[in-house]
């Protein structure tokens, strides 16, 4: 549905994201056991650089947290670009940039504070920061992704199947004040809602690699693979 800045700042006053120090507390403890506070990019990126599906170019890893696959794709030929709203996520980001030998470019902002070049990117990424979008942002949230791909532009993710989100739907998430951590999506809703500017390829549960292969992986998670016409 359409939304006027006036909707939106409604809605964002009824609810919105965890602000930066909420994350810099979660992000402060790196050795704390967290599924994804590894160095191991998603093993379906991996894929499909090794397949050859998605080409080196420019990319921007959204919500990037210690940018592991930032990382990645800076090792693999991509002028690499991370965006995250935590300090703390950013401050460990560099420390592994620097200590992978690589260059990645880190902005401190909300995604939807950033100021992206239209058409400007090969691929976009996002390792988990749509499932933390809230209901009335999602939209926007798309448009960001589509706008910000040039012709024939990838975008990649992974998000919550229902399994791994908080269970909540679009109402109750309203009535409580909260995303609870997250929304799980079925794979019909992510596709209704990704197909709306990218054409959709891949929608499939992630695979949880064997222990040392040096890749990132949760079952209670999709992949998505779009891209942009």
């Amino acid at each position: 549905m359409d939304q006027t800045d006036d909707d939106l700042a409604r809605l964002d006053a009824m609810l919105v994201a965890p602000p930066s120090p909420w994350w810099d507390k979660f992000y402060a403890d790196r050795a704390k056991p967290c599924p994804f506070f590894v160095t191991s990019p998603d093993e379906s990126l991996a894929q499909w650089l090794a397949d050859g599906t998605v080409r080196a170019g420019r990319a921007i890893d959204l919500g990037c947290g210690n940018a592991r696959n930032a990382i990645f794709l800076a090792r693999h030929g991509f002028t690499a670009e991370g965006v995250d709203q935590s300090k703390a996520a950013l401050d460990w980001a560099r420390d592994n940039a620097a200590a992978a030998g690589v260059t990645v470019s880190l902005t401190q902002c909300s995604v939807f504070d950033l100021a992206l070049d239209r058409g400007g990117y090969d691929l976009v990424y996002d390792g988990g920061c749509f499932h933390h979008i809230a209901p009335h942002r999602r939209e926007s949230y798309v448009d960001l992704v589509a706008d910000a791909l040039k012709p024939g532009g990838w975008f990649g993710m992974t998000c919550f199947r229902p399994e791994g989100g908080s269970g909540y739907s679009d109402d109750e998430v309203y009535q409580r004040g909260s995303m609870g951590g997250g929304l799980g999506y079925t794979e019909q809703r992510v596709r209704e809602i990704w197909s709306k500017r990218l054409d959709v390829r891949v929608v499939r549960q992630m695979r949880k690699p064997a222990a040392g292969s040096g890749l990132f992986g949760e079952d209670f998670l999709w992949v998505l693979l779009a891209q942009k016409a």
